[in-house]
């Protein structure tokens, strides 16, 4: 299969994109000094946390993203999608504000876990909350689409596809 060559200038834009801030980040790094930034105790308690809250996000997304695949893909229920794709679409800002208004100390949570003395707000465990939010979707989505088309032909998975997709979008029935 041949790329069709208009797309070869906006791929090319969108690798800029991603690739010129990462040099612009590599151009500001003190490169004489940086094992000594690395090593430094700080450094070292920064990466064990990120560690630490990766690994528990992990988890979390594991435990509640596969069974959220699992009854996206055999139940069809079309309505949780858009809210599992919510926190892709959400600014960063707005999705931070949204776990704030939930978890915070005043949220609609996070008053009611104050009373009982657990206190989440800028806590190791609100960046556990943040990284599953933001990540669950990317693992729920992916599964999904994959425990949809488990076990079956890959005719029957073009079908699939192909229909699902005439029947969501009246516009894909008209040919030109």
């Amino acid at each position: 299969m041949t790329t069709p060559r208009w797309v070869v200038l906006p791929a090319a834009l969108g690798m800029l994109l991603v690739a010129l801030p990462l040099a612009g980040l590599l151009s500001k790094v003190p490169w004489p000094g940086l094992w000594e930034l690395l090593t430094s105790q700080s450094s070292l308690a920064a990466l064990q946390l990120s560690i630490l809250t990766a690994s528990v996000s992990t988890v979390f997304c594991i435990v509640l993203g596969v069974p959220m695949a699992l009854v996206l893909a055999r139940h069809g229920l079309r309505w949780l999608r858009p809210l599992v794709l919510l926190p892709l679409v959400l600014p960063p800002v707005v999705g931070g504000l949204a776990l704030l208004f939930t978890f915070g100390r005043m949220g609609l949570i996070g008053q009611h876990l104050e009373a009982a003395g657990i206190r989440i707000a800028f806590s190791t465990v609100a960046v556990i909350l943040a990284q599953t939010f933001v990540s669950l979707p990317f693992l729920v989505m992916g599964l999904e689409g994959a425990l949809r088309t488990a076990g079956a032909s890959r005719t029957m998975r073009v079908a699939r596809t192909s229909w699902s997709e005439k029947s969501r979008n009246p516009m894909s029935r008209l040919r030109c």
